[in-house]
């Protein structure tokens, strides 16, 4: 795997048995219910997606008014324990993103790490700085809401 110049890191216990919460998750479609209108986030791969190695998916999303295309590829798929996915186009010149699941007291731990690098080289650095990075925690807090809003908080 690559050498990310930037990583996001987000743990959250869903009070849930893990094979609930995998279910839920390995359902792509389910990813439009988490993510922030302000996106304007679209399937273009026609639903449902069957999470494998390997499969890809195609959306559309705008940032700021700019229309955005992202594909990515599903790396790795361990049903009830993990997954990943990258980016193969899109606005990141690198994204990994690996999705990991396992049985707590409380239900299940959730836990998200996302390896990611920006293109033009010091003007994405500065672009993470002043904007990157905090939509990117936004994206990622009201995906926290959402799911405790689906299974309740822990």
């Amino acid at each position: 795997m690559k050498q990310a110049a930037f990583r996001l890191e987000r743990s959250q216990v869903i009070p849930r048995p893990v094979s609930e919460v995998f279910a839920f998750f390995s359902q792509a479609e389910n990813l439009q219910a988490l993510t922030p209108a302000f996106l304007h986030f679209q399937f273009v791969t026609p639903l449902p997606i069957r999470l494998e190695p390997g499969a890809l998916i195609e959306y559309r999303l705008r940032l700021c008014g700019v229309p955005i295309g992202w594909v990515t590829r599903i790396e790795t798929f361990e049903p009830g324990r993990s997954f990943s996915d990258i980016q193969l186009s899109g606005p990141y010149s690198y994204w990994h993103h690996r999705h990991e699941f396992s049985a707590v007291p409380e239900g299940t731990l959730m836990r998200d790490v996302v390896d990611y690098d920006l293109p033009l080289g010091p003007l994405g650095r500065i672009a993470h700085a002043l904007f990157v990075r905090r939509a990117l925690r936004q994206i990622f807090d009201y995906r926290r809401r959402k799911i405790e809003e689906i299974f309740g908080a822990s």
